[in-house]
């Protein structure tokens, strides 16, 4: 499907459909740093299975939208609640009044600001290795700098060592039970340098925005929709904590945790994966692979 785009004031968002078209409108939001492609077209083809008409998006600051100047680590460019206006800018682009929403990580962050902020638009909320604002009780970060060391902070120079660089940040993020999947994430690099060569600080002014949005838990019981929170038992940036706090937080909450899951969403676990959204999104049977807690 050809590149769409939203607009929320002056912020281009670009966004792009799969999936079945005209099913149950679901919103993948990726984490920082990450484009719209960090959700790979498999696990999208997953969902789409499962009768959801998938759409993408890149963040404000990544990929094909809108790039944003100034601000500074005291001085964020723009708020967390100004990236969650994105996502429903998105959503009225689509012409959608209410959608299922998934995010990854930082973009499981903006997913709850979105069930919070605008709850008649949400119809079901699931996060994956995500947390209720960015503490450090709830990432190791240990695990951040190591990454940041292998490469995400500055790419090396051209398409092959960008590539090389990024699977070898990644690398780190995931587990011994479901390793880095190298032709998987080689294909994602690739494809978002030629989406966007010269990334720049965005992902810089995201983590900024990250940082100044506070703490979410004590709000979280205002959420109204039926949620689903995956994390991943060997997940080494996010603590197992922050899942159980989301879980414990937001009524009726379904946690699912994997064993030996990272910080990421393997190839081997996207059909249960999958499963569990169309299962909060209908309301049947879960997926027997998670273990719920």
């Amino acid at each position: 499907m050809p590149i769409e785009f939203a607009c929320n004031g002056e912020v281009k968002l670009a966004y792009e459909r799969m999936g079945a078209q005209g099913g149950k409108p679901l919103l993948l939001i990726a984490g920082t740093a990450l484009q719209m492609v960090a959700w790979a077209d498999g696990l999208c083809a997953e969902l789409g299975a499962r009768g959801f008409a998938v759409v993408r998006y890149d963040n404000r600051d990544s990929g094909l939208s809108s790039q944003v100047r100034g601000g500074s680590r005291r001085r964020p460019a723009y708020t967390l609640d100004d990236m969650a206006d994105d996502a429903v800018a998105v959503m009225d682009a689509l012409g959608w009044e209410g959608a299922h929403l998934f995010g990854a990580a930082a973009g499981g962050t903006i997913a709850q600001l979105v069930a919070l902020r605008r709850p008649h638009r949400v119809r079901t909320l699931a996060v994956a290795a995500s947390y209720a604002g960015w503490r450090l009780g709830r990432v190791r970060p240990g695990a951040i700098l190591r990454m940041l060391a292998k490469g995400l902070r500055r790419p090396a120079p051209g398409r092959e060592g960008y590539a090389r660089g990024f699977v070898e940040a990644v690398r780190p993020l995931t587990s011994a039970e479901y390793p880095l999947d190298e032709e998987l994430w080689w294909e994602i690099a690739l494809t978002m340098f030629d989406r966007c060569p010269e990334p720049g600080p965005g992902s810089m002014r995201q983590a900024a925005a990250l940082r100044a949005a506070g703490d979410l838990l004590p709000r979280l019981g205002g959420v109204t929709a039926p949620t689903l929170v995956i994390h991943g038992e060997a997940d080494p940036m996010v603590r197992l904590r922050a899942a159980r706090e989301i879980a414990g937080a937001v009524p009726g909450a379904r946690l699912v945790l994997y064993p030996g899951m990272g910080h990421d969403l393997p190839r081997g676990l996207w059909p249960s994966i999958a499963d569990e959204l169309r299962a909060l999104a209908t309301g049947s049977a879960p997926s027997p692979q998670g273990s719920a807690a």
